[in-house]
């Protein structure tokens, strides 16, 4: 196992969309660690509720960037009339579905951090896999 670094934290104003001509800020932090290197943990800050966390993989995030991606509970996808400025993501649970725009800028610029930190395609040289087995077995 590589020796975990400093993780990767980005805040990020997106919008929450409630119809087609009304939608509202929300503020998101995004975080990254090198020790669960496959996710991105999303939490999502609301006026007056208690913070949201929604844990999205990063191929997922970076898929989204190219091209429609995933299905069902998290999907990702340009937004139709912003070029290749903003994309939309939308969480679904059985509460109901969000859909948010978030700057393409922002998420690429945060995705970059995380392949300077953990490279796409060496996430698993950085778990520690005898603390994971030790999860999973019984004690004794």
């Amino acid at each position: 196992m590589k020796k975990s670094s400093k993780p990767v934290e980005r805040r990020i104003d997106v919008q929450l969309v409630v119809s087609y001509a009304c939608s509202l800020p929300l503020c998101v932090r995004l975080r990254y660690e090198p020790t669960d290197p496959y996710v991105v943990r999303a939490v999502f800050f609301a006026d007056g509720d208690e913070p949201v966390e929604w844990v999205l993989g990063r191929d997922l995030l970076t898929d989204g960037l190219e091209g429609s991606a995933g299905y069902a509970d998290v999907r990702i996808w340009s937004a139709t009339g912003r070029g290749d400025q903003s994309i939309h993501i939308a969480l679904g649970s059985c509460a109901g579905t969000a859909l948010l725009e978030v700057p393409v800028q922002d998420i690429t610029c945060f995705l970059q951090d995380t392949e300077a930190l953990v490279p796409r395609g060496t996430e698993s040289g950085h778990i520690d896999w005898d603390a994971e087995l030790a999860h999973l077995l019984p004690q004794g």
